[in-house]
């Protein structure tokens, strides 16, 4: 090898390595951006009022104060309320990821009269803003089927195909596997339904633990649907309770960002158990078209 090569191959390999350095640097600097609210707040949550209020702030508590916690927990129902959240979200989350399910798979591999029209509508649906079907679905939900202070609204729409982009996801990663696997399947006798529950569930796991994940996460920081259908203090949520726990301590910011931080954390707890599949399903929805 001749020393111009080996220079230009020596000088290639410093330039990547800067550059693999410089990369490093700035992920690190976003994750601090973006992981230094939730210190702040966790940080907070540690301290006394008075330490909150001093100039210039510290990063670090003095006296890192867990009891904060303790009196966080006597004031705030938290288990209460984390009950009532999972009342909503885990029949939410099993209806809306298995209807998405079968709805999708009927977009990618079923022919019937008026699919495109169909889907031209489920994927309309995602354009229509909250607020223009909020009214007319509170009329129908309380006058129309009486469901007052209930779960109900909350939980039934997630029956019915659990969101038009669930679908979506669903069908994007359904329409990435081979259709020989079923008409290899449909050759050896397998209907529809044997075909779905064992080639194809098997196949798209990680999207459905994203749809999981997104009816979750909704879920637990929907507050504007969750106030107007509860009513009773004995049925609120997480958010319901951390929005009226604000309201009764006012300045005292110690135990609300405790609080906060009890709120936060199962949600947190939940995406991290699942981050893999959340960033594959979000990299495989545009595979096919």
């Amino acid at each position: 090898m001749s020393e111009a090569v080996y220079g230009r191959l020596k000088s290639k390999k410093r330039n990547d390595r800067m550059m693999n350095v410089l990369t490093l640097v700035v992920v690190v600097f976003c994750a601090v951006l973006v992981l230094f609210p939730i210190w702040w707040i966790f940080r907070t949550s540690l301290m006394t009022n008075a330490e909150i209020y001093r100039f210039p702030p510290s990063l670090l508590p003095n006296n890192w104060l867990f009891s904060n916690y303790e009196k966080t927990l006597e004031i705030f129902k938290f288990w209460k309320y984390l009950w009532n959240t999972m009342v909503i979200i885990v029949p939410s989350c099993l209806a809306g990821t298995f209807t998405a399910t079968l709805c999708g798979y009927a977009f990618a591999r079923l022919r019937f009269r008026g699919k495109s029209l169909i889907w031209a509508l489920c994927i309309g649906s995602m354009l229509l803003p909250t607020m223009v079907t909020l009214i007319p679905l509170y009329i129908g939900w309380t006058r129309g089927l009486g469901l007052h202070d209930s779960y109900l609204p909350l939980i039934l729409p997630y029956f019915c195909g659990g969101g038009a982009f669930n679908i979506f996801l669903i069908r994007q990663f359904i329409l990435s596997i081979p259709r020989e696997l079923d008409q290899a399947a449909t050759i050896d006798g397998a209907g529809y339904f044997r075909i779905l529950f064992s080639i194809i569930i098997p196949a798209i796991k990680p999207a459905m633990i994203v749809v999981a994940l997104f009816i979750f996460i909704g879920l637990w920081n929907d507050l504007l649907q969750q106030m107007i259908y509860i009513n009773s203090s004995d049925k609120y949520t997480i958010a319901l309770g951390l929005t009226n726990f604000r309201g009764q301590l006012k300045s005292d910011w110690s135990l609300t960002m405790a609080a906060t931080c009890l709120s936060f954390a199962p949600g947190v707890i939940f995406y991290l158990v699942g981050q893999k599949y959340f960033v594959e399903g979000i990299t495989m929805t545009g595979i096919k078209s």
